[in-house]
């Protein structure tokens, strides 16, 4: 296990603004949910990404429309990160028919291949199996696509890991383990249910670099994830990346955060990281005030022209129900 690549590389002012664009992307469309809840305008799951978005936002920063990802029930901000369509995105969260899965997967089961969006599982793990199947494609057809896998810590305790990480090394899949290690394995922390501190270390059983990363650091991350990509595009194989993040609004919405220890909630949201990077790249002089402004309008903006279609569009048939069930349908 290393904590730094080498060779580190620095993202430009363009990719900055770019990572800061597509973390408040996450912000504003994840906000814009809660509100729609709130109001009981949506009923259904969800899980927030509040807190995390600087891991996908970097991530997809760095890939081509192309790559592809895989994700978690509680990846939305993994695919609103990588520039997924808010509309259909909105109509799929709200079950209608115009939903990425004709409304019948809701918030946990969104795909949009389009936009390199392949899989969203509700098995804890599967997303990692299921990249190193679109990562052998890719070295079949002999083209430069990578394939991210996200998933959780508590994820990493399960054999699918294990499995995915050894077959991923032995065949020098392009493919990139990205886990947002957010400290809590649905409502329980690390500490009980991970032998060991770092999740990192676990590459070394399997050939491949393994790096723990800042989560909350734009620039860290940046210089992991593109070592990481640089990598899978050059053959050379996989990597495993453990970013240290947080989750603001718990396992799901709703969660009364019991289980967390006093305080800690509270220290880490004093330290988001999109505030923190927004007064940076002001700093820096990457961004004014007014251009940060204009973007977070167009986004809201974008924000609620998915709301509105979603609304609009109808509820699924009943012959819905037993479409894209089987390749052939065989009446009872």
């Amino acid at each position: 296990m290393t904590t730094t690549p080498t060779n580190a590389a620095l993202p430009s002012a363009e990719i900055q603004l770019d990572i800061f664009r597509r973390m408040l992307r996450i912000e504003r469309n994840d906000d814009a949910t809660h509100k729609q809840i709130r109001l009981g305008r949506i009923t259904s799951p969800y899980y927030s990404g509040r807190g995390q978005e600087v891991i996908p936002a970097t991530m997809s920063a760095l890939m081509t429309r192309d790559d592809k990802i895989c994700t978690i029930y509680r990846g939305i901000h993994d695919m609103v990160a990588k520039d997924m369509p808010l509309r259909p995105l909105w109509a799929e969260i709200c079950g209608r028919v115009d939903g990425t899965c004709k409304g019948k997967g809701g918030p946990m089961h969104l795909t949009h291949p389009a936009t390199g969006v392949m899989v969203t599982t509700g098995i804890v793990g599967s997303s990692m199996p299921i990249a190193n199947g679109l990562a052998w494609a890719a070295l079949l057809d002999g083209s430069k696509q990578v394939t991210v896998a996200y998933f959780g810590d508590g994820a990493a305790n399960i054999g699918a890991f294990h499995e995915a990480l050894n077959l991923a090394a032995l065949w020098k899949l392009p493919v990139i383990f990205v886990c947002q290690n957010n400290g809590y394995g649905e409502h329980t922390r690390i500490e009980n249910h991970m032998a060991g501190d770092l999740i990192s270390k676990r590459a070394v059983g399997y050939a491949m670099p393994g790096f723990t990363v800042d989560g909350n650091d734009p620039f860290d991350m940046y210089a992991h994830a593109h070592a990481a990509i640089e990598r899978a595009r050059a053959g050379e194989g996989p990597t495993l990346l453990e970013c240290k993040t947080f989750r603001f609004m718990g396992h799901a919405f709703g969660d009364n955060d019991a289980y967390m220890l006093e305080g800690e909630k509270a220290a880490h949201m004093a330290k988001d990281p999109l505030p923190a990077f927004r007064a940076k790249l002001i700093a820096s002089g990457v961004a004014s005030e007014a251009q940060l402004a204009q973007m977070q309008t167009a986004i809201e903006a974008e924000v609620d022209d998915a709301i509105a279609f979603a609304m609009a569009c109808e509820f699924p048939g009943v012959e819905e129900l037993r479409r894209d069930v089987f390749a052939e349908e065989i009446p009872a």
